[in-house]
């Protein structure tokens, strides 16, 4: 009944507002997201071949490392080309359909992240705090039983959180004041209370938000610990480098989740809220792969092998013509 419900007052499209309030910055921003996302792909897609193909990466660590890079390159494709598109052109419209998959995706990769990122700090934890017996904790199967679960478990809150939102009864109200469609904002057209919309949707950020973000901060705060045990210098800037970069990951993921909730409720402050939605999806996606090629010699030194490599047998074959 309730499913009828919801085919019935369902819009054909949904109008994403975005940032037509700024017509004159629209033409900028499309020049910008595309840069950025395409950036993103490459950078991230780099990653993913460069730890499968050298060998001296096939590491925990690095696993981890491609995971996220493809959840990024997922994340954004997600979102970004239907943003160019309606920056692009006059119609600022998506499809019904096209909302509920984008709203499904971005659900279920985003709370991917956070439990990824929590995993990702225990395998640093491990490292660091158990270096003698960090190969026999974080074992081939182990490795991939975390990945499994961390997917796993962001596809289960976004079947749970997406299906009680999609059945939301809308009574045709189908602007969005947003770039793409997020479900808190689905559920602020519905025509009927969502108490308990609300619910899960406090208790899933508690599960794969909050907690998640306790988890890393109780990893670095072992790691911490045992990095000032650590009596030579050189040893603790080795720690430390080992985990300088998933720190700066997830300082840019969590620091824009935390100031975007803890805006003053004012006027302005859901227009100021774009833009920082605009940077965790666009520009942190760009920036993680840069952070960790920056900051590490191991990717930069499989980065070169490879391109020499492949450098050196085109000029053999070259000289073979």
């Amino acid at each position: 009944m309730m499913m009828g419900i919801a085919n019935v007052s369902s819009p054909e499209v949904f109008v994403l507002l975005g940032f037509s309030a700024w017509p004159s910055l629209e033409p900028i921003l499309f020049l910008l997201v595309l840069g950025f996302y395409v950036l993103s792909v490459l950078g991230n897609g780099i990653i993913i071949v460069v730890s499968r193909v050298d060998v001296h990466l096939h590491t925990p660590m690095y696993f981890f490392l491609a995971n996220l890079s493809f959840l990024d390159i997922s994340f954004t494709t997600s979102i970004v080309p239907q943003f160019l598109v309606n920056l692009w052109g006059p119609q600022k419209t998506i499809s019904y359909g096209g909302c509920v998959v984008q709203f499904y995706i971005s659900h279920w990769l985003g709370a991917t992240e956070c439990v990824l990122l929590a995993v990702m700090s225990y395998d640093r934890y491990a490292a660091v705090c158990r270096p003698l017996h960090y190969t026999v904790i974080m074992h081939p199967q182990l490795c991939l039983g975390l990945a499994f679960v961390s997917w796993l478990a962001g596809l289960t809150t976004s079947m749970v959180g997406s299906t009680l939102t999609m059945l939301l009864p809308l009574c045709g109200n189908n602007h969005i004041d947003h770039f793409f469609c997020e479900m808190p904002l689905i559920m602020q057209l519905a025509c009927v209370d969502t108490s308990l919309n609300e619910v899960e949707m406090y208790l899933a950020s508690f599960i794969f938000v909050v907690l998640p973000l306790g988890l890393i901060l109780a990893s670095y705060g072992h790691i911490a610990w045992a990095v000032l045990k650590i009596k030579s210098a050189e040893g603790q800037r080795k720690a430390f480098n080992t985990c300088s970069s998933h720190v700066a990951v997830v300082s840019l993921l969590y620091g824009s989740i935390i100031f975007m909730y803890l805006q003053p409720t004012k006027s302005n402050s859901h227009e100021q809220g774009k833009f920082i939605a605009l940077f965790y999806t666009v520009v942190t996606p760009t920036l993680n792969p840069l952070i960790y090629t920056l900051r590490n010699k191991d990717v930069k030194s499989a980065l070169r092998h490879i391109v020499l490599e492949n450098c050196c047998g085109f000029a053999g074959k070259w000289g073979q013509i």
